[in-house]
């Protein structure tokens, strides 16, 4: 029996360089190689269309979203006011296939009478309020600051929406405890992010040095990169690499200091592809245990040594797959005892393991392919 699925994109899920964009691709890539034909619906935001979508979906419209600052007048957050499009509804209306909304900033119609009786899934990336709560904490400018406390309140009310789902999929254990508790009249299930790896492709043996990666515009990034500049690669001897998007001005000048820490704007998929395989050591941290990071699943399945803080690992199950650090001190020791051990058949075979049970890309279309 032929399947089909209406999917509700926050972004062009093309190319899956950054966060849940990311899990977006790659669901859409498993579903369609299990014949699940695809109605895809995404909104531009910094992105064009991308034709490379046509081959994974039977259908792919585009929406314009709508930004500036007539949107914060609103009591809906300004990323859900600013993805409200009567197109979508239309669209949506021409089928009676289930829908699936990616996170909470496509949500705008799942409480529309129209769609009362379809089937509607929520995906869901983080507990939104909480991830701007901390966005807005780690932010020095006033004005942005203000903007995130006042989203991060309007999202805790606007969460209540959810009740119109009939299923939740959720990327952490942790988010799964709290969306369980909180809407015990909808099904909720932990599945994890969709990712970019179908096999492991870790390197064995060593290199010399080591890496921190992610989308460098995030506030919540910059913050890690600028805390690993300041406070631990300073101290190393080792070289130290930071790779990503779009690098604060912040972030080059502190580490301007140092010669041996290096930054990398912008690297090709190819280059990121490079580092993350050969680096001898991932130092990822991160100051909000929200959602699941995709970029810790990466370093796993392609990196070698992976040294992470105890808040990376909230509701993931993988702490045994990774060295844990949390003082500047303990990083330092962690860096330097992991540079000295090469990467055996040993280790990564048993990394394989664990990652194939959890974290399978076929798995997990499996379930939702069942479910729709």
């Amino acid at each position: 029996m032929e399947k089909r699925i209406n999917i509700v994109s926050f972004n062009v899920p093309y190319p899956p360089n950054y966060g849940g964009i990311i899990d977006v691709y790659y669901k859409l890539k498993a579903l369609h190689l299990m014949g699940v034909r695809t109605i895809l619906h995404c909104f531009e935001y910094e992105r064009p269309p991308a034709p490379e979508l046509e081959a994974l979906c039977e259908k792919v419209y585009y929406y314009k979203r709508k930004t500036g600052i007539l949107k914060n007048l609103s009591l809906l957050p300004y990323n859900v006011c600013g993805r409200k499009d009567p197109q979508l509804l239309e669209n949506l209306l021409k089928n009676n296939y289930p829908i699936l909304f990616e996170a909470l900033h496509t949500c705008y119609y799942i409480d529309h009478p129209a769609l009362k009786d379809r089937m509607k899934i929520y995906r869901e990336s983080n507990i939104e309020h909480d991830y701007y709560r901390h966005l807005a904490k780690a932010t020095p400018e006033i004005i942005r600051k203000t903007f995130l406390y006042i989203e991060a309140w309007k999202y805790k009310r606007y969460e209540k929406v959810l009740t119109h789902a009939d299923h939740m999929l959720v990327v952490s254990t942790a988010d799964t405890d709290y969306l369980q508790k909180q809407y015990p009249e909808v099904t909720v299930e932990y599945m994890p992010s969709f990712h970019a790896n179908d096999h492991i492709r870790i390197q064995p043996g060593q290199s010399d040095f080591i890496l921190y990666h992610g989308k460098l515009s995030v506030v919540e990034n910059e913050q890690a990169a600028l805390f690993l500049i300041k406070n631990v690669f300073n101290k190393l001897k080792h070289t130290c690499i930071i790779a990503g998007m779009d690098p604060s001005k912040r972030i080059i000048e502190a580490a301007a200091h140092y010669p041996h820490i290096q930054i990398e704007a912008n690297p090709s998929q190819e280059r990121m592809e490079y580092l993350i395989t050969h680096a001898q050591v991932q130092l990822l941290i991160t100051f909000q245990d929200t959602g699941l990071k995709l970029k810790l699943l990466n370093s796993l399945f392609a990196g070698r040594h992976t040294i992470v803080n105890s808040l990376m690992l909230t509701g993931t199950g993988l702490d045994s797959l990774c060295v844990i650090a949390d003082s500047p001190e303990e990083m330092i020791r962690a860096c330097n005892e992991q540079m000295a051990l090469p990467m055996t058949a040993e280790l990564i075979s048993s990394r394989e393991k664990i990652l194939n049970t959890t974290y399978s890309n076929q798995k997990q279309a499996e379930r939702l392919y069942a479910l729709i």
